[in-house]
């Protein structure tokens, strides 16, 4: 890639809908990633989160975000809307199917013995459906924010154009290759 650009690149999606995926295929792509290492890889993500802790907490503090800038970072759906004003944004929002979310979701919290609020997965698709719904109209009215719906399953499908879609989206140059190479559909265990 030549010079940074000046927007940041919001990797966004509900939890366990391919999040991480997208973010290793950026960095294998030569795309700077905004992470921490703070969440360790598991069983559910052995390739690991790449997640950046503060980007959890843009509800009380959104300074590090100017920082962000030519890089990308992971922000789960419900807390785009918290970006600050005066950035420009890319934001990547990955879709899967629900059923398979709230599956990957209860596997995950069965073996942490969480609790899930007592909502039945028909009922939590329903939410984060309507909460998609209610990103994409808000993002596509914002001057700042350029959108890039990507599907999980065309993902795993085509992730060598999938990646030329989101090097273009970002500005290009990134190794559509090796971007390719990060996708492991092995790793799609909820499946519907």
């Amino acid at each position: 890639m030549g010079s940074s650009p000046a927007f940041v690149t919001v990797v966004s999606g509900v939890p366990r809908s391919g999040t991480s995926m997208l973010m290793q295929m950026l960095r294998a792509g030569g795309f700077p990633v905004l992470t921490d290492g703070f969440r360790e890889p598991d069983l559910h993500n052995p390739r690991g989160y790449l997640e950046f802790e503060p980007a959890r907490r843009l509800r009380r503090d959104t300074s590090w975000v100017g920082d962000a800038a030519g890089r990308a970072v992971k922000v789960v759906h419900a807390l785009v809307r918290c970006l600050p004003a005066g950035q420009d944004y890319r934001v990547i929002l990955i879709r899967r199917d629900l059923a398979e979310v709230v599956a990957s979701q209860q596997a995950m919290l069965a073996d942490r013995s969480a609790l899930d609020g007592g909502l039945s997965p028909e009922r939590l698709a329903e939410i984060f459906e309507a909460q998609l719904r209610e990103l994409e109209e808000w993002l596509g009215e914002q001057p700042r924010f350029r959108l890039l719906r990507l599907d999980h399953a065309q993902v795993l499908a085509e992730p060598e154009r999938v990646a030329g879609e989101i090097s273009r989206f970002i500005g290009g140059g990134l190794d559509l290759e090796a971007m390719a190479a990060a996708v492991a559909p092995a790793l799609h265990r909820q499946r519907r």
